[in-house]
Parts: structure tokens; sequence; C-alpha cells
């Protein structure tokens, strides 16, 4: 098959929306199938395989982008054409002004599309004047995700039946989805290492994540302050983000020494396996790879109870749970945690069993399957918007 991969955002690997892309591009690619991308990376002009459309200025809000590390893209119809041109399918990442150009052309050539699901209006309105929280907006955002986008492509991926849910609900009506996890890599599994330095003799708490307002870090720092062991604990904060200095100047307050570190995927796998539990504060979340591989590794969560978040749902125990954005009950957990060690070995366990149906490979097939099924749709051109 010739498929077209439309991705909004590219560039580095420092998003799951970019990974997931990346992950679907290797596989289709090592099946031999042609694949063709859309991205608007400036360093991939003229590489085989690549249409690079111009970036988006946002105005106003461009620091806002910059600060979270990705580069928008502006619809170029020429660069998109050629890209689509000759297409069995098209699988675009991301709602965006890229996607929803290139879905709508797809559909006047009688191209068959699928896209992800990868973005809630939560993580949009969570950059703009606090509207995080507003039902009422965010069910704005979906309505225009549905109206602009979604109502032209044949198959949507849903990582999680959560944001399926989520978005039907919005909408008021079923949509023609498909639900499949984005995997996790057979990378992350349990290993004995031995630990660095600076977290011998140290109960390790791992958060991972972008250091943005949604990811709500902030709790942990808060809870740790609280713990009986707060002497014993060591804090590491993996990602990067516009929120650094802010949790910098938190963490000096309470009294905490937070690492904060930025891992590639070798380096990652080792860290998790020096670490002793992983706390996941995000409010705001699909499905939350980077839980997965922790717990892909053995390691014990304790996970905010969001209704905004798949997240939840990862929790096999009560005190792998902590009340919505409660650092008072977060405290208690890891507390908990750390005077039970032998239940937590047992967790272990349990843990690395769940993480089975997640399997990278098995995933990949699922997704080359949609695409595969979607290249089947018979469409024809010149189909009305």
């Amino acid at each position: 098959m010739i498929v077209t991969i439309v991705a909004d955002v590219f560039g580095v690997p420092n998003n799951g929306t970019t990974i997931a892309a990346m992950n679907l591009i290797n596989t289709l690619t090592a099946h031999g199938n042609t694949v063709r991308i859309v991205c608007p990376d400036a360093d991939k002009k003229d590489k085989k395989g690549y249409y690079v459309v111009p970036t988006l200025n946002v105005g106003p809000f461009q620091s806002i982008v910059n600060n979270n590390g990705v580069v928008l893209s502006n619809p170029d119809f020429m660069t998109i054409a050629r890209a689509l041109k000759g297409s069995d399918e098209v699988h675009i990442m991301m709602p965006f002004m890229v996607g929803r150009s290139a879905a709508k052309l797809a559909n006047r050539m009688g191209i068959p599309v699928s896209a992800g699901f990868h973005v809630q209006a939560e993580n949009v309105t969570a950059h703009f004047f606090n509207f995080i929280k507003n039902q009422k907006i965010n069910h704005m955002v979906y309505m225009n995700f549905w109206n602009h986008f979604y109502k032209y492509v044949d198959v949507i991926h849903y990582p999680t039946e959560f944001i399926r849910d989520t978005f039907e609900k919005n909408i008021h009506q079923k949509t023609p989805g498909v639900v499949i996890s984005n995997g996790v890599s057979g990378d992350f599994h349990h290993i004995e290492i031995e630990r660095e330095e600076s977290l011998k003799g140290k109960f390790v708490i791992l958060c991972t994540g972008r250091y943005s307002k949604e990811k709500r870090q902030a709790l942990l720092l808060k809870a740790v302050a609280l713990s009986k062991y707060k002497d014993k604990i060591q804090i590491v904060l993996a990602g990067e983000g516009p929120r650094l200095k802010e949790l910098q100047k938190l963490s000096k307050k309470l009294g905490v020494e937070p690492q904060y570190r930025f891992f590639k995927r070798p380096e990652m796998v080792k860290m998790i396996n020096m670490c002793d539990l992983y706390v996941h504060t995000s409010e705001i979340e699909i499905e939350a790879i980077s839980c997965l591989e922790a717990l892909s590794c053995g390691l014990v969560p304790v996970i905010n109870d969001s209704p905004k978040s798949a997240t939840k749902y990862f929790a096999l125990e009560e005190n792998n749970l902590f009340k919505l954005n409660d650092f008072h009950d977060l405290a208690k957990k890891i507390d908990y945690w750390v005077e039970h060690p032998e239940e937590k070995k047992e967790c272990s366990k349990k843990y690395e069993a769940f993480c089975g149906q997640f399997n990278f490979d098995l995933c990949m097939e699922k997704m080359e399957k949609l695409i595969e099924d979607t290249a089947k749709i018979k469409k024809e051109p010149q189909r009305k918007e």
C-alpha cells in the first residue's frame, strides 16, 4: 500500500502523538508499505518520503507553542495534494489545520481516511485563560473537532474506550471508531540494575510527563512535603516543559529536592527499574503510555482519580489511586507503600501481568489492519462536504 501520514506536529519524540506517529510509520515501512509523511519539519525537506508544509504562527499565542517544544503546520494545498496523489489510504494524527485540509482533500479525491484521536479538549483549553475546567468551552472544542474534522473521517482510532465515550457523549452520536492502545515497547520490562549514587538509600518516586499545567506535578511535591518519610524520599520528575521554573520555585519553598531530568528510551528503562513507586499526577490523559511503561517494568503506581483521565482505570487496588487532586490523600498513599514493602512486591507482579494486553507488536498489528481495512472502503471522488 501507499499510505500518507499527516502530522500537524511531528519533530522530536517529546510527546505521545509524535511517538505514536513514528511507531506507526516504522511498522508500516517494515512491512513493505510505502509511507509518505506530511509535516512542518524544515530539516526533512528534500528527504525521500517527506512532504514539508510551512509552519504556522499563531500570533499572540506563539509563545505557548514555543514553550511546549512543538511546531505547528500551516496548510499548503499543493504539497498536501502531491502527498495524497496515488495514496491508497490517508491516516491523520491530529484535528488541526493541515489534518483538516488533508481530510477534506482526500474526500474530494476519493481516498479513504482514518484518523487518530490523540487530543482532548482540555489539552487545548489548559493553555488559554484557565478554561480547562469550563465544561461549556470544552464541549465547544469537541464539537469543533467533529464539525471541522472527524465527520470527514471514515475510521477513527481511539487509544482508549474512555476517550471514545467522552467524545461521543459530547457530540451526541456514535462514530465509526476502533479502540486500539498505542502499545508499550518490549524494551520496557523488569531488569535488575544498580542504582545511581544519588538514589542509593532513598525511596525513589518517579513521575513522568511534560512540565505543563494539566500534568499537575506540583501535587507530588506537596504530598512528599507532608510525608512522614520526606527525608527518605527522592523524587524524579522525568520530562521537560514550560513550567520547570515554577516547579523549581515550589520545590524550594516546600523543602523538597526533586531531580528534573529528560530521558531517552534506554535511559528511561534503566531509571524506571531504579525506582520504588510511580506517581501519576496528571488530571488530563487519553492513555498515558508513560504510565504503562512504568507498570510494564513492575513499578507500582499511585494514580490521580480524575474523571478526565483514562489512567485511573489502570488502578488494580484501592491504594493505587488517590482522590482527585488531593495531595493530602496522595501523601497517605505514598506512606502506605513505604510501610508495606512486601505488599508492594506482590502488587508489582500483578502489574507486570496486567500490562501484557498492551503488547506493542500486537497493538501495531491491529493498527496496520485498521489502515488496511480503511483502504478497502470504496469512495467516489468529489464526495460532498
